[in-house]
C-alpha cells in the first residue's frame, strides 16, 4: 500500500515541476515573438499556474473518476482562502487594507455563485462549460480593458515583466521548459489521479473526498509559497490577488473546459455541503477587502482552525 501513496506523491511533485517549467518557457517565448509583457500576464501566467489543476480534471474525467476533479476545484479554492491565506498571516500580518481588489473580489463571488447555479442542475455538461467559459471571457476581457485604461494613464511607467521572464533566456532552453511541461503535466495528472484513486478504494472512501482533502492540498502548495514570501516581504496586494486569481481560474476555466471532455455528475454531498463551505469561506473575505481590515495573526489562527475542523469533516 505504500507505493499508490508515492506514486501520488511524485505525480504531484512531477506536476508542478512540469506547470513551472511550461509556464517559463511559454512566457519567455511569447516575449521573444513580441507578445507585450501585460497580454502574458493575464493569460499564460494565469493559464500555466492553473495547468496542474486543469489536468487532473481531463484526466480525471477521462478516467471515470469526475468526483475528484469536481473535489480537487472546490477543496482547492476552500485551501486558497483558508490554509493560503491563514498559514502566512501566522508568520507575518498581511496589510491587506493597503489593497484595492474589490473588483476582483466581486467577480471572484460572481463566479462562485454561478458555478453553485449551475451545480444544482446536477452535472457539469458542455452547457454548463459554454456558461462557465463566457463568464471566463467576460472576465479577461474586462482585464483587458482596465490593463489598457492603465497603460493610456501612465505611458512613461515601465511595464512590469511577468512571473517567470528572463530576457537572457536562450531559444535551447525556451525549448527544454516548453518539452519538459508539455511531457510532464499529463505524466505527472495520469499518476496522480490513478494512485489517487487506489488510496479511495482501498480505504473506502470516495475519490470526491480524496479529492477535497490531498489532491486540493497538493495543488495549493505553489499558492501557498507564493503567498508566503508575499506575507514575509509585505506584498499583501500580491498574496490576495494570487488566491483571487487562482479561485476565479478554478471554477470558470478549469470545470468550464473539463465539462466539454465529459459529463461530471455533482454529489449531493456537494450541494449540501462542501460548495457552501467554499462560498462561506469567500464571503470571510468581505472584511479585509471592503472595511479595510488587516489578516493579522489572530485572523490566520482563525482561518487555519476553520480549515482544520473543515477537513476533519470531510474525513469523518
Amino acid at each position: 500500500m505504500i507505493m499508490p501513496w508515492f506514486l501520488c506523491g511524485f505525480g504531484l511533485v512531477l506536476l508542478l515541476l512540469a506547470g513551472d517549467a511550461l509556464v517559463k518557457g511559454a512566457v519567455n517565448l511569447s516575449l521573444r515573438l513580441g507578445v507585450p509583457a501585460l497580454i502574458v500576464s493575464l493569460t499564460i501566467v494565469a493559464f500555466g499556474t492553473s495547468a496542474p489543476e486543469l489536468l487532473i480534471a481531463i484526466q480525471a474525467v477521462d478516467d471515470n473518476a469526475p468526483g475528484l476533479a469536481l473535489g480537487n476545484v472546490v477543496g482547492s479554492n476552500t485551501a486558497n482562502i483558508l490554509m493560503v491565506l491563514g498559514i502566512p498571516a501566522l508568520l507575518a500580518t498581511m496589510h491587506t487594507s493597503e489593497c484595492n481588489t474589490r473588483k476582483t473580489y466581486n467577480f471572484m463571488i460572481m463566479a462562485s455563485v454561478l458555478f453553485i447555479a449551475l451545480a444544482f442542475r446536477g452535472v457539469f455538461d458542455w452547457i454548463a462549460g459554454a456558461v462557465l467559459l463566457t463568464g471566463l471571457s467576460l472576465m479577461l476581457a474586462d482585464a483587458f480593458r482596465d490593463a489598457h485604461l492603465h497603460r493610456q494613464a501612465g505611458k512613461d511607467a515601465p511595464e512590469e515583466e511577468p512571473e517567470g521572464a528572463d530576457p537572457d533566456m536562450p531559444w535551447w532552453r525556451i525549448l527544454v521548459f516548453l518539452v519538459l511541461g508539455l511531457i510532464g503535466l499529463p505524466l505527472g495528472a495520469d499518476l496522480l489521479v490513478d494512485n489517487a484513486t487506489i488510496i479511495a478504494r482501498t480505504y473506502g472512501v470516495s475519490d470526491t473526498v480524496i479529492g477535497l482533502t490531498l489532491v486540493a492540498i497538493g495543488t495549493s502548495l505553489p499558492e501557498l509559497a507564493t503567498t508566503v514570501m508575499a506575507a514575509l516581504r509585505r506584498q499583501a496586494d500580491v498574496a490576495l490577488g494570487n488566491v483571487i486569481g487562482s479561485n476565479m481560474f478554478n471554477l470558470l476555466a478549469i470545470i468550464g473546459i473539463a465539462s466539454f471532455v465529459g459529463p461530471i455528475p455533482v454529489d449531493p454531498e456537494f450541494l449540501a455541503f462542501d460548495l457552501w463551505v467554499m462560498l462561506g469561506a469567500s464571503v470571510l473575505l468581505f472584511p479585509f477587502v471592503y472595511l479595510c481590515w488587516n489578516i493579522t495573526r489572530f485572523w490566520g489562527a482563525v482561518l487555519t482552525g476553520l480549515y482544520v475542523a473543515y477537513l476533519i469533516v470531510v474525513l469523518t
